[in-house]
C-alpha cells in the first residue's frame, strides 16, 4: 500500500479540524437572514445532489435499491434533521461557540447509546469517568451553579435541544452502522444529504418559514456563509474526514471531535463577539478531556 504524503494528511487534518470546527459560526450568520431550517435543508440537498452524482456517474457505482433509500431517508432524519437541524434551531439563542461545546458530546452518547439500545460493550471504567466529567461540563455550561436553573448561562431551551441534537445524532449513527445501504461510503452519505435535505425543507415549510421570506433581505454574510457551508462544511470536510479514515485510521480520524469545539469557541468570541468566561472555560476544559478520554478508549478498543 501506498503511503499518502505528509502533505497531503495535514492538509486534510486542516480540513477537519478547522472547516468543521467554523460551521458553527457559518451558520449562526447563515440564519440571521436565512429561514433556519430550510435554509439547511437546500444546503443538504445540494451536498447530497453532489456527492450522489459524482459517486454514480464518475465513480460509475451501481443504483442504489428503494431499501437503500428508506435508510438513507432514515439516518438523515436521525442525523441531519434531529442533529443538524436541532443546531440551527439552538443557534438563535446560544452562542456558535457554546453550542459546539455541548454537541462534542456526541461520543459520550454513542457509547451510552451502544450500549443501551444496540446492546454493544460495556463502557469500561475510564469510559464512565469520561461520561461523568463530559456530563459536569454540559451542567456548569447551562446551570453554572449547579442549584439555581434559573441562573443558567446559556438559553435553558436552546441549551436542552442541543443535548437533544448530540443524542439523536448517536442514535443515527448506531443505526448507520447495522442499515442496508450502498457499499461506496460517497454514494451512501449522498444519499443521507438527499433524503435529510428534502425532511428539513418540509420542516421549514411546515414552520411558516418562507412565510413572507424576500430574497431581496439576505445579507451577503449569510449568502456566502451558506455558500461555505454547502462547499466545505459538506463537500470538502467529509471528503477529507473520508480520506484520513482509510489513510490513518479511526482512532486518530476521530480526534476532530474534541478539536472543532476549541476552534468554534475561538472563532465565535474573535468573529462574533461571544463571551467568554472562566466558568465556560473550566466547563469546556472538562468537556473536551471526557471527549479526549472516550474517544481514545473506545476507539483504542474497536481498532
Amino acid at each position: 500500500m501506498v503511503q499518502p504524503k505528509r502533505s497531503a494528511i495535514v492538509a486534510a487534518f486542516a480540513a477537519v479540524y478547522l472547516v468543521w470546527g467554523s460551521t458553527y459560526l457559518a451558520i449562526r450568520f447563515t440564519i440571521e437572514t436565512l429561514p433556519p431550517l430550510f435554509s439547511a435543508g437546500v444546503r443538504f440537498f445540494i451536498a447530497g445532489l453532489i456527492l450522489y452524482a459524482f459517486a454514480r456517474w464518475i465513480k460509475k457505482e451501481a443504483a442504489p435499491s428503494w431499501v437503500h433509500w428508506r435508510s438513507a431517508f432514515i439516518i438523515g432524519g436521525f442525523l441531519l434533521v434531529g442533529g443538524n437541524g436541532s443546531v440551527v434551531w439552538a443557534e438563535r439563542y446560544v452562542p456558535s461557540g457554546l453550542a459546539s461545546l455541548i454537541i462534542a458530546t456526541t461520543p459520550l452518547w454513542m457509547v451510552l447509546v451502544q450500549w443501551l439500545w444496540a446492546k454493544g460493550k460495556r463502557p469500561g471504567l475510564a469510559e464512565f469517568v469520561g461520561i461523568a466529567l463530559g456530563f459536569l461540563g454540559v451542567w456548569l455550561l447551562i446551570a453554572p451553579d449547579l442549584v439555581h436553573v434559573s441562573s443558567a448561562n446559556i438559553h435553558l431551551k436552546g441549551g436542552l435541544v442541543l443535548v437533544l441534537a448530540a443524542i439523536l445524532w448517536s442514535i443515527g449513527s448506531v443505526y448507520a452502522r447495522r442499515a442496508p445501504l450502498p457499499r461506496g461510503p460517497l454514494l451512501a452519505t449522498g444519499m443521507e444529504m438527499i433524503g435529510g435535505g428534502v425532511l428539513l425543507m418540509l420542516l421549514g415549510l411546515g414552520q411558516n418559514e418562507l412565510s413572507g421570506f424576500q430574497a431581496a433581505q439576505i445579507s451577503l454574510k449569510s449568502l456566502l456563509s451558506f455558500v461555505y457551508l454547502i462547499v466545505f462544511g459538506s463537500l470538502v470536510g467529509f471528503s477529507s474526514y473520508i480520506w484520513l479514515l482509510n489513510n490513518v485510521g479511526v482512532a486518530r480520524a476521530s480526534t476532530y471531535a474534541f478539536v472543532n469545539p476549541l476552534v468554534a469557541v475561538f472563532l465565535g468570541w474573535a468573529l462574533a463577539g461571544e463571551k467568554l468566561s472562566p466558568q465556560i472555560g473550566f466547563a469546556a476544559a472538562l468537556v473536551i478531556l471526557a471527549v479526549a478520554v472516550i474517544t481514545l478508549n473506545h476507539r483504542k478498543a474497536e481498532d
